[in-house]
Formats: structure tokens, C-alpha cells, sequence
């Protein structure tokens, strides 16, 4: 296969709502470039992507799949994203290594919530669009009610380049106002008839070329003289004044298809390949350092892997895209991440389920190879000496949780296994085992990503799991001073066990003075600090340990083991096992044995000292609250708000934002369970939303009575 330079190249990914077309339009592309001879069908399960058994099973796009094509001696490679909400973050990183998204739109359909969720990634990364309006054949289509509804949201960058003649079922004319002809097709689509405009369309062409005109004169003032001068511009002025509009973000062209019957690709390709820019042309990767690393074939070789996948009978397939310099079959580079050796063994130019072997490829190329050891996405491989590290993807924030079991107990390290493996391919959902909540959590985008992690379960790895609602991490603390006494006495014929511990507790709070009296129960106490020891908790808030005896009725030497009799109380609160916090303890007095006081002696009896008095300091549980926005059309703002006060959400403000309601809360993380889900569902699946940890809070007194109650049945059953 040739090999390309870097202007040679043009690296696009396909976005927008599932059903839209983007599967159907990649292999129209791929035919027309000749690396198809014939063309796939999604109904049939033969095209060049969703090739994989899930895809075929579920009827849609799960992952994202690189393909690429030819035209006019360009390289063009293509990333076939999916559509669904759910997974974002292929989206996501399929967008982090291309210079231009391709929007496709269902002419019938409009504008849906994945083509929504697809078109904020892209504005967050800033990149270049084009505008498809797909399925100009089908049934019900308003092409300018669709335009205007796209301009109210997404502004007058939007700019029609083509508009259909006879949209519907009898489709096959577009008039393209750039070059100012009319393209024609016969039913079975590919090289069209180029036509003059005809007379009954010319004055909507000629307001829509003069529309053109204006916005890619405004991107260069030595256009807006030529503009101002001759009144217009000529197509190569036009193109290079579209180039510049879509590069700072100024002009999304608009272009029509009917991407099923191979009708206005083939004048797409050529706008992909004469406007697009190459990956020269657009602002480099950063490092982490914040250096700049230009993609240039002279450079240091060095790529950055965006995918992996397993793949029958290959194994592992790394996904990558060349940063800098030049890459060849049999290079050793250096991952900057891991530190460790990779060598290049086969190189190959993807499209879809075939891999084309190449010898090498240049900066700015999109390629895979096999058998890497330990790369995995967002890792940088490169010399030793040039030490590149280029910025990882973010990926989206994980919205709903669930723990996961296995069916078999027998099975429960091989669930963790293959979770890992799938947590490689799909890094937008997280997997962590809660040592608090002694459970395998599981963080996904939605129940339907869930249920393609049960799918590869069922179907992959033959293991029986089951989701489960996933435990709350309450955290326990006390609201007054209480004080308790406990000897621990044990004489079993050798050696005894003896110790004596006298405390008082009381809540915490950081800048409190230091202890000098208490009143408790009517009684006066009296302390003398001799010594404090602060120790801030794994999971928040802190324990402080006061020494206040006076005389040594207690040895220093015993102090470190009443510590850790309190401090497994803390890891297991009295109420309901969770972990407490915030909680000042002075121990004041006690007794010691001469022959039978020990370190165990007396971490028993301060754990059971601190155990009474945290029951008698009136302990609160407290629960993890969260700030929540969420952004919801306006029309669907009352359900969104009543569906909000039913779960115990404290609204915080309210405003508009990006087109969309925005409404700011704070809720309990208890009361998020399959929120993703009933916002969806209330929204129609338009809704969005973003979560982050604000405070733990005391738990209402009905809701502690609840958990209590559950604690008390669990222990029993155990």
C-alpha cells in the first residue's frame, strides 16, 4: 500500500445519533475510494465496521472502528463512532486524534441526543465540523426546518453549502452553492450528472451562495477586500476563506447525502480533500509539560495510543496515531508512560475488520499494530531520547455505579479479571473493589453501557454476574461530650489480661480550643492536656487523641494500643459499621496491673470505652451529599424539578446555559440510584448532567431509623 505524507492526509470521525447513517456513509466512502468493491448493508451484518459479534447482536455501533479510504491521492481515515449517549467516550477519544468531525444528521429525525451529546465533545475539543444532512430519500424530510433548528442551537456558524431540490422518497438533486451547479443522480447513485441550476431554483441559490460568499470573506481581510472589490469571489478564494472559517470555528458547511444509495459522497470526499485541514495545518498535541510537539514526518518518531481491542486469533490490537517523525515496521520505542520496551512488529492501515500491512507510516497517520506488551490507551510511545508524553484523553465522568457479584463465589477473581480487560478497551467506565463497602464497584455512563458489560459476560466470558445496588459510604460521627469507663479483666490460669480506660468524646471541629472542662449529664470533669496526637482518616475528617492523665495511672507505654483499640472503632462504626470521623477523645484516667496489664489489654479496653461513649454522644449518621447540575430542555424543566424534590434535592439556582435549562442542586448520593435512567426518560433522552462530591451530611431522623433497622436485620442474618 502507498505510503503517504502528512498533507496527504485528512483525519475525520463520523458523529451523531444512532440511525443517523454514519456505518452506511463510511462504507459508501470506502467504496467509492476502491477499498470496498462492493458495498456492506447494516441489515445484513456485512459491512467493513460493527463488524464485531456485539454490534451484530445489538443491531448498532458499541465502539468506535477506524477505517480509511482513497480520493484524488489522499489518504482519507475514518473513525465510525456510535451513537448512543452511552458511549460518549469512544466519541471522545476518536475526536481527541482527528482534525475535522463529520456531523451526520437523519434528515427525518432532526437533530437527537446523541448527535446533542456528540456535538458538545466536539465543541469542547474544538474541532472543525461539517454539517451531513443524511437520508435526504426517506419520507417526512424538512431540510430548512432542520437547518433552522440546528442554527437556534448551535448559532450562524452553521452554513448551507448544499440544499436538496426534491427531498423524499423521489430524491436525487442538490444544488451546491459553492460551485454554483446542480448535481444529479440516477436511482443508483455514484458519479452524478453535473446541470446547470435550473431557472426555478436560482434566486434561493443565488441568497444562499451570496450567504456562503460573506462568511468565508469574513475569515481573512485580504478576502473581504477581494470581496469588497469584485462583490464576490472565485471557488479556490471561497475554499481557502471555508478552510479558515472552519478552523477557527467560525463556519460549519452543510452538505446532503443519501448515504445508502451512494448519492453527494463522492462530492463530500472531494470537500474532505481540497478544504479539510491536514494534520499539519491545526494546533498540535500537547505534552504534559505543555510543550508543543509539531506533527511533522522530520521530527522524532513518536505515537499516541487512542484504542486497544481483542480480537479472535490476533489477540490485542493497539489503535494509535503518529504524533511525530516517521514510524517503521520493526522500530523500538520507549513508553514514556510505563518506562518499558515496545518493538513495532507489523504495522498495518485499518479498514474496519482488514488490516492492510504497511512499512511505515508518516505524521499525522492513523494506523494499528499487534502485540504490544504493556501499552494501553493515553500511553505515549517514542525514543528514549526525545522523551515524549503527550496529554491523556479525559474521558467523561462515569453516571450511574452498581456493584457487581458473581452467581458462583468460585468466580468472583475471574469477574474482576475480565472487567480489567474490558476497562482496557472501554476506558469510560471505572472498576475499583470498595475495601469499605466490601464490594466490586462497577462506574458506567448509563444501565445501557451495563448492559454491554453483562452482554461480554453472558457471551464472552461465560460467568453468571449480577448487578447489584451498589451500598451507601455513610460515615457515622457524635453531636454531644459523653464519657464511659471500661475495664477489660481476663485470668485463664497463666498469665492474665488487665486494663482500665476512663474517656470522654466530643465532636470535633477544626480552630476548637483545647480541652479543659466538660459538663456531662449534670457532672463537671476537669482535664490537663499533656500531650495530642491529630490523625486525619483515610476517608475524611479526623480523630485527635488526647493525653490528659496526671499521675501515671496509665503507662505512655500502653497509649499506642488504647490508639488502635479507638481506631478500629472508627473503621467500624458502632451504628452501622461505617467508618466515623470527626471525633476529639481524652482519655483522662485508668488502672494498671503490675504483672497482667499488656498492649492487648488495654487496646480492648479502649476500643469498648469508645464503643459505649459514641453510643452515648448521641451519633448522627451522616451521608455523602452531592452538587448536581442538570440540563434539560425547557419544555421537560417541571418533570425535571418534580422528579428533583422527590429525591430529597435542595435546588440551589436556576438559569439557562448552552440552549438548555440548567438547574443547580445539592443531593444525597442515596438518592441518585438510576437517576441517568429516569432523566433520560423524562427528557427523551436529551437531558445531561455532571456530579461531584460536596460535603457529608447528617441523615434525616426517619432515614437513620431505616439504616439502623437494615444494619440490625444484616448482622442477624450473618
Amino acid at each position: 500500500m502507498k505510503t503517504y505524507t502528512t498533507d496527504q492526509i485528512r483525519n475525520i470521525a463520523l458523529i451523531g445519533n444512532a440511525g443517523a447513517g454514519k456505518t452506511t456513509l463510511a462504507e459508501s466512502m470506502l467504496l467509492e475510494g476502491g477499498i470496498l468493491n462492493r458495498r456492506g448493508d447494516v441489515a445484513h451484518k456485512n459491512t467493513a465496521s460493527d463488524y464485531t459479534p456485539i454490534e451484530q447482536d445489538y443491531g448498532n455501533s458499541i465502539f468506535s472502528t477506524l477505517l480509511h479510504t482513497e480520493f484524488e491521492g489522499k489518504k482519507i481515515n475514518i473513525i465510525d463512532t456510535p451513537g448512543m449517549k452511552a458511549f460518549a467516550g469512544a466519541v471522545t477519544s476518536s475526536l481527541n486524534v482527528v482534525e475535522t468531525a463529520v456531523c451526520v444528521l437523519n434528515s427525518a429525525d432532526g437533530i437527537g441526543a446523541g448527535t446533542e451529546s456528540g456535538l458538545r465533545i466536539a465543541n469542547a475539543l474544538k474541532k472543525p465540523l461539517i454539517i451531513l444532512a443524511n437520508g435526504l430519500d426517506h419520507e417526512n424530510v424538512n431540510f430548512e426546518s432542520m437547518i433552522e433548528d440546528a442554527i437556534s442551537k448551535y448559532g450562524h456558524s452553521i452554513t448551507v453549502v448544499q440544499y436538496p431540490v426534491n427531498p423524499g422518497t423521489g430524491f436525487n438533486q442538490v444544488i451546491d452553492v459553492l460551485k454554483m451547479k446542480m448535481y444529479q443522480w440516477d436511482k443508483d447513485g455514484g458519479s452524478p450528472q453535473i446541470l446547470e441550476i435550473p431557472d426555478s431554483e436560482k434566486d434561493k441559490a443565488e441568497d444562499y451562495h451570496n450567504q456562503l460568499v460573506e462568511k468565508a470573506a469574513e475569515n481573512d481581510e485580504a478576502l473581504m477586500e477581494l470581496y469588497f472589490d469584485k462583490g464576490s469571489l472565485s471557488e479556490d478564494e471561497m475554499r481557502q476563506g471555508i478552510k479558515l472559517g472552519m478552523k477557527d470555528l467560525s463556519l460549519f458547511p452543510v452538505f446532503c447525502s443519501s448515504a445508502k444509495k451512494d448519492m453527494g459522497v463522492r462530492r463530500l470526499m472531494e470537500f474532505i480533500v481540497n478544504v479539510v485541514p491536514n494534520p499539519s495545518e491545526v494546533e498540535p498535541r500537547k505534552e504534559v509539560s505543555g510543550k508543543e510537539v509539531k506533527i511533522d514526518s522530520s521530527g522524532q518518531p513518536s505515537l499516541f495510543v487512542f484504542k486497544t481491542g481483542i480480537e479472535s486469533h490476533i489477540g490485542e490490537v493497539t489503535y494509535f496515531k503518529v504524533m511525530s517523525g516517521k514510524i517503521t515496521e520493526g522500530l523500538d520505542l520507549i513508553n514514556s508512560t510505563r518506562q518499558s520496551k515496545e518493538r513495532l512488529s507489523q504495522l498495518f492501515s485499518v479498514a474496519g475488520k482488514t488490516r492492510n500491512k504497511v512499512t511505515e507510516l508518516n505524521a499525522g497517520d492513523l494506523g494499528a499494530t499487534v502485540k504490544l506488551k504493556e501499552t494501553k490507551v493515553n500511553h505515549t510511545l517514542t525514543l528514549k531520547e526525545a522523551d515524549y508524553r503527550f496529554e491523556p484523553i479525559v474521558f467523561p465522568t462515569p453516571l450511574i455505579s452498581s456493584a457487581v457479584k458473581a452467581v458462583n463465589e468460585s468466580d468472583d477473581e475471574k469477574v474482576g479479571e475480565a472487567l480489567h480487560r474490558m476497562r482496557d478497551e472501554d476506558p469510560s467506565f471505572t472498576v475499583n473493589y470498595s475495601k469499605e463497602l466490601r464490594q466490586l464497584i462497577v462506574e458506567a455512563q448509563s444501565e445501557y453501557h451495563l448492559n454491554v458489560i453483562k452482554w461480554f459476560f453472558d457471551n464472552e466470558y461465560k460467568i453468571e454476574i449480577n448487578f447489584i445496588t451498589p451500598k451507601i459510604p455513610y460515615r457515622e460521627t457524635i453531636t454531644k461530650a459523653a464519657q464511659s469507663d471500661y475495664r477489660h479483666k481476663k485470668q485463664s490460669g497463666g498469665a492474665g489480661q488487665f486494663g482500665e480506660v476512663h474517656m470522654i468524646i466530643e465532636p470535633f471541629e477544626e480552630g476548637m480550643p483545647d480541652p479543659k472542662s466538660f459538663k456531662i449529664d449534670g457532672k463537671e470533669w476537669v482535664v490537663t492536656l499533656r500531650g495530642k496526637e491529630e490523625i486525619t482518616m483515610q476517608w475524611g475528617g479526623k480523630l485527635v487523641f488526647c493525653n490528659c492523665i496526671v499521675g501515671g495511672s496509665i503507662d505512655a507505654r500502653f497509649h499506642p494500643a488504647i490508639l488502635k483499640g479507638i481506631m478500629e472503632k472508627m473503621e467500624e462504626g458502632p451504628l452501622t459499621g461505617s467508618y466515623a470521623r470527626d471525633i476529639r477523645v481524652c482519655i483522662y484516667d485508668g488502672k494498671m496491673h503490675p504483672v497482667d496489664s499488656n498492649e492487648i489489654s488495654f487496646k480492648l479496653a479502649g476500643r469498648n470505652a469508645f464503643s459505649m461513649a459514641f453510643k452515648k454522644a448521641a451519633p448522627k449518621i451522616l451521608e455523602p451529599v452531592y452538587n448536581l447540575e442538570v440540563f434539560t430542555p425547557s419544555d421537560r424543566m417541571g418533570d425535571v424539578m418534580s422528579d428533583l424534590q422527590g429525591r430529597r434535592a435542595i435546588i440551589m439556582g436556576m438559569g439557562s446555559e448552552k440552549g438548555y435549562e440548567k438547574i443547580s442542586a445539592k443531593v444525597p448520593l442515596k438518592e441518585m440510584n438510576k437517576y441517568s435512567t429516569s432523566l433520560s426518560s423524562l427528557t427523551g433522552g436529551r437531558g445531561w448532567f455532571t456530579l461531584t462530591f460536596d460535603s457529608y451530611e447528617k441523615v434525616p431522623a426517619d432515614v437513620q431509623d431505616e439504616l439502623l433497622k437494615a444494619y440490625e436485620a444484616e448482622q442477624k442474618e450473618e
